[in-house]
């Protein structure tokens, strides 16, 4: 299952990692947020131990999403090292975010 990341465990569980870190930053009212949640459910689960993959609730936990300029949801970035090395804005195919996880494994 997917991690809940929120402004106070988000520089611990992303940029500390030391596996590729997926986060989606999504909202609860958020149309194409409800339609993505079920594939990150499903990378969470086939990557697990391998990567990282987390929620973001924009809406309660506004920090991060500003700093990394998140003006449309849902947008995933992929971390690496602490850096974004990946940004997805709205709904893509899965395939999309499982590349992006695989070329840093």
């Amino acid at each position: 299952m997917a991690l809940e990341i929120t402004d106070a465990t988000f520089e611990e569980v992303v940029l500390k990692s030391d596996k590729p870190v997926v986060v989606d930053f999504w909202a609860e009212w958020c149309g194409p947020c409800k339609m993505l949640g079920p594939v990150i459910e499903e990378i969470s689960s086939e990557f697990d131990g391998k990567a990282v993959v987390g929620k973001v609730d924009v809406d309660a936990n506004q920090d991060f999403a500003s700093q990394y300029g998140i003006r449309n949801i849902p947008t995933v970035l992929v971390f690496h090292n602490g850096e974004v090395v990946a940004r997805q804005v709205g709904v893509a195919p899965k395939q999309t975010y499982v590349d992006a996880i695989n070329n840093l494994l």
